[in-house]
Protein backbone atom coordinates (compact mmCIF):
# COMPACT_ATOMS: atom_id res chain seq x y z
CA UNK A 1 0.00 0.00 0.00
CA UNK A 2 1.45 3.44 -0.67
CA UNK A 3 2.16 5.45 1.95
CA UNK A 4 0.23 8.48 2.04
CA UNK A 5 1.70 12.11 0.47
CA UNK A 6 0.91 15.84 1.01
CA UNK A 7 2.21 17.79 -1.34
CA UNK A 8 2.06 21.40 -1.22
CA UNK A 9 1.62 23.78 -4.53
CA UNK A 10 2.81 27.74 -4.82
CA UNK A 11 3.82 30.30 -7.16
CA UNK A 12 4.24 34.10 -7.85
CA UNK A 13 0.71 35.24 -9.54
CA UNK A 14 0.24 34.84 -12.87
CA UNK A 15 2.99 32.26 -12.77
CA UNK A 16 0.50 29.20 -13.74
CA UNK A 17 -0.06 27.66 -10.44
CA UNK A 18 -4.03 26.88 -11.42
CA UNK A 19 -3.00 24.90 -14.26
CA UNK A 20 -0.36 23.18 -12.48
CA UNK A 21 -3.24 22.38 -9.76
CA UNK A 22 -5.17 20.80 -12.13
CA UNK A 23 -2.60 18.89 -13.60
CA UNK A 24 -2.04 17.31 -10.27
CA UNK A 25 -5.85 16.45 -10.03
CA UNK A 26 -5.80 14.55 -12.75
CA UNK A 27 -2.82 12.52 -11.91
CA UNK A 28 -5.40 11.83 -8.72
CA UNK A 29 -4.23 14.02 -6.23
CA UNK A 30 -7.72 15.27 -3.96
CA UNK A 31 -6.95 19.23 -3.99
CA UNK A 32 -7.15 21.58 -1.21
CA UNK A 33 -7.38 25.10 -2.08
CA UNK A 34 -6.29 27.38 0.55
CA UNK A 35 -8.15 30.91 -1.02
CA UNK A 36 -11.24 28.77 -0.48
CA UNK A 37 -10.19 27.62 3.04
CA UNK A 38 -9.40 31.63 3.60
CA UNK A 39 -13.14 32.07 3.28
CA UNK A 40 -14.25 29.32 5.22
CA UNK A 41 -12.75 30.72 8.25
CA UNK A 42 -14.08 34.24 7.67
CA UNK A 43 -17.59 33.55 7.31
CA UNK A 44 -20.22 35.34 9.22
CA UNK A 45 -20.22 35.42 12.68
CA UNK A 46 -16.68 33.32 12.87
CA UNK A 47 -14.07 33.92 15.43
CA UNK A 48 -11.44 34.89 12.83
CA UNK A 49 -14.39 37.60 11.71
CA UNK A 50 -14.53 38.83 15.12
CA UNK A 51 -10.85 39.48 15.69
CA UNK A 52 -10.53 41.41 11.79
CA UNK A 53 -12.94 43.74 13.29
CA UNK A 54 -11.19 44.63 15.93
CA UNK A 55 -8.19 45.24 13.95
CA UNK A 56 -9.40 46.44 10.91
CA UNK A 57 -12.41 48.14 11.78
CA UNK A 58 -16.09 47.40 12.86
CA UNK A 59 -17.02 48.45 9.38
CA UNK A 60 -14.93 45.88 7.81
CA UNK A 61 -18.27 43.72 8.36
CA UNK A 62 -21.23 44.37 5.94
CA UNK A 63 -24.92 44.90 7.15
CA UNK A 64 -25.68 41.49 6.11
CA UNK A 65 -23.01 40.11 8.44
CA UNK A 66 -20.12 39.13 5.97
CA UNK A 67 -16.85 40.33 5.34
CA UNK A 68 -15.95 43.50 3.24
CA UNK A 69 -12.99 41.70 1.20
CA UNK A 70 -12.40 44.87 -0.41
CA UNK A 71 -11.91 46.60 2.55
CA UNK A 72 -10.15 44.93 4.39
CA UNK A 73 -7.42 44.25 1.61
CA UNK A 74 -7.93 47.91 0.90
CA UNK A 75 -6.63 49.05 5.09
CA UNK A 76 -4.35 45.42 5.49
CA UNK A 77 -1.93 45.84 2.13
CA UNK A 78 -1.68 49.56 3.34
CA UNK A 79 1.67 48.77 4.78
CA UNK A 80 3.88 45.70 6.04
CA UNK A 81 2.81 46.88 9.97
CA UNK A 82 -0.77 45.81 8.92
CA UNK A 83 -0.21 42.80 6.50
CA UNK A 84 1.39 41.31 9.25
CA UNK A 85 -1.50 41.83 11.60
CA UNK A 86 -3.72 40.12 9.66
CA UNK A 87 -1.53 37.21 8.74
CA UNK A 88 -1.01 36.51 12.44
CA UNK A 89 -4.70 36.53 13.07
CA UNK A 90 -5.87 34.44 9.41
CA UNK A 91 -2.77 32.15 8.93
CA UNK A 92 -3.19 29.90 12.14
CA UNK A 93 -7.22 29.34 11.52
CA UNK A 94 -6.28 28.55 7.53
CA UNK A 95 -3.43 26.49 8.70
CA UNK A 96 -6.08 24.37 11.44
CA UNK A 97 -8.49 24.07 8.75
CA UNK A 98 -6.07 22.95 6.05
CA UNK A 99 -5.02 20.02 8.52
CA UNK A 100 -8.54 19.48 9.22
CA UNK A 101 -9.71 18.91 5.33
CA UNK A 102 -6.69 17.07 4.79
CA UNK A 103 -7.35 14.76 7.82
CA UNK A 104 -10.62 14.31 6.31
CA UNK A 105 -9.51 13.04 2.94
CA UNK A 106 -7.48 10.38 4.43
CA UNK A 107 -9.72 9.19 6.13
CA UNK A 108 -11.86 9.09 3.14
CA UNK A 109 -9.41 6.96 1.42
CA UNK A 110 -6.95 9.80 -0.54
CA UNK A 111 -3.65 8.82 -0.36
CA UNK A 112 -2.15 12.30 -2.75
CA UNK A 113 -3.49 15.43 -1.08
CA UNK A 114 -2.12 18.97 -2.88
CA UNK A 115 -2.29 21.87 -0.60
CA UNK A 116 -2.49 24.76 -3.55
CA UNK A 117 -1.57 27.56 -1.67
CA UNK A 118 -0.39 31.08 -2.53
CA UNK A 119 1.27 31.74 1.14
CA UNK A 120 2.23 28.16 1.43
CA UNK A 121 5.59 29.44 3.19
CA UNK A 122 4.69 32.25 4.77
CA UNK A 123 1.65 31.27 6.20
CA UNK A 124 3.99 27.92 7.55
CA UNK A 125 1.65 25.32 5.69
CA UNK A 126 4.83 23.53 4.55
CA UNK A 127 5.26 22.00 7.90
CA UNK A 128 1.70 20.58 6.81
CA UNK A 129 3.33 18.95 3.40
CA UNK A 130 6.23 15.90 2.68
CA UNK A 131 7.01 17.82 -0.49
CA UNK A 132 6.59 20.90 -1.88
CA UNK A 133 6.29 22.52 -5.44
CA UNK A 134 6.75 26.21 -6.70
CA UNK A 135 5.82 27.59 -10.29
CA UNK A 136 8.07 29.94 -11.53
CA UNK A 137 7.33 32.26 -14.59
CA UNK A 138 9.64 35.08 -16.48
CA UNK A 139 8.18 38.33 -15.24
CA UNK A 140 6.93 39.62 -18.85
CA UNK A 141 4.81 36.87 -18.90
CA UNK A 142 3.76 36.92 -15.81
CA UNK A 143 2.83 40.48 -16.07
CA UNK A 144 0.57 39.51 -19.69
CA UNK A 145 -1.02 37.08 -18.24
CA UNK A 146 -2.46 38.66 -14.91
CA UNK A 147 -3.39 42.02 -17.18
CA UNK A 148 -5.51 39.81 -19.29
CA UNK A 149 -6.71 37.59 -16.72
CA UNK A 150 -7.77 40.27 -14.17
CA UNK A 151 -8.44 42.98 -16.67
CA UNK A 152 -5.54 45.11 -14.78
CA UNK A 153 -3.58 47.82 -16.04
CA UNK A 154 0.20 47.38 -16.45
CA UNK A 155 1.12 49.20 -13.59
CA UNK A 156 -1.62 48.16 -11.66
CA UNK A 157 -0.30 44.59 -12.33
CA UNK A 158 3.36 45.44 -11.44
CA UNK A 159 2.24 46.77 -8.30
CA UNK A 160 0.39 42.91 -7.72
CA UNK A 161 3.68 40.69 -8.50
CA UNK A 162 5.74 43.58 -6.54
CA UNK A 163 3.85 43.18 -3.27
CA UNK A 164 5.00 39.61 -3.32
CA UNK A 165 8.21 37.82 -2.63
CA UNK A 166 10.67 37.48 -5.50
CA UNK A 167 11.69 34.55 -7.61
CA UNK A 168 14.77 33.15 -5.53
CA UNK A 169 11.86 32.61 -2.40
CA UNK A 170 9.97 30.15 -3.96
CA UNK A 171 13.19 28.64 -5.56
CA UNK A 172 15.10 28.59 -2.41
CA UNK A 173 12.33 26.77 -0.71
CA UNK A 174 10.65 24.21 -2.89
CA UNK A 175 11.68 20.50 -3.42
CA UNK A 176 10.69 21.35 -6.87
CA UNK A 177 10.90 24.12 -9.17
CA UNK A 178 8.26 24.07 -12.49
CA UNK A 179 9.62 26.91 -14.53
CA UNK A 180 6.57 28.08 -17.56
CA UNK A 181 8.57 29.96 -19.71
CA UNK A 182 6.16 27.86 -23.00
CA UNK A 183 3.08 27.60 -24.02
CA UNK A 184 0.54 25.51 -21.19
CA UNK A 185 1.34 22.14 -22.94
CA UNK A 186 4.90 22.47 -21.97
CA UNK A 187 3.30 23.34 -18.09
CA UNK A 188 0.91 20.44 -17.87
CA UNK A 189 4.33 17.99 -19.31
CA UNK A 190 6.59 19.66 -16.64
CA UNK A 191 3.96 19.32 -14.22
CA UNK A 192 3.54 15.72 -15.01
CA UNK A 193 6.98 15.08 -14.94
CA UNK A 194 7.94 16.34 -11.30
CA UNK A 195 4.91 14.29 -10.02
CA UNK A 196 6.42 11.15 -11.76
CA UNK A 197 9.87 12.07 -9.71
CA UNK A 198 7.73 12.92 -6.18
CA UNK A 199 6.27 9.41 -6.89
CA UNK A 200 9.40 7.83 -7.26
CA UNK A 201 11.39 9.41 -4.38
CA UNK A 202 8.04 8.28 -2.27
CA UNK A 203 8.29 4.91 -3.18
CA UNK A 204 11.85 4.95 -2.26
CA UNK A 205 10.88 6.21 1.00
CA UNK A 206 8.42 3.56 2.30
Amino acid sequence: MAKALTAGLTGQTGAGKSTAALTFKSSGYYIIDADKAAREVTVKGSPVLTSLAKAFGEDIIKEDGTLDRALLAQRAFSDKQHTDLLNSITHPAIAGRIEKLRNEAFASGYDRILIDAPLLFDAGLDSLCDVTVAVTAPVEKREYRIIKRDGLSADEARSRMDAQKDEQYYISHASYVIMNDEDTQTLRERTRETIIKIEENAEKNV
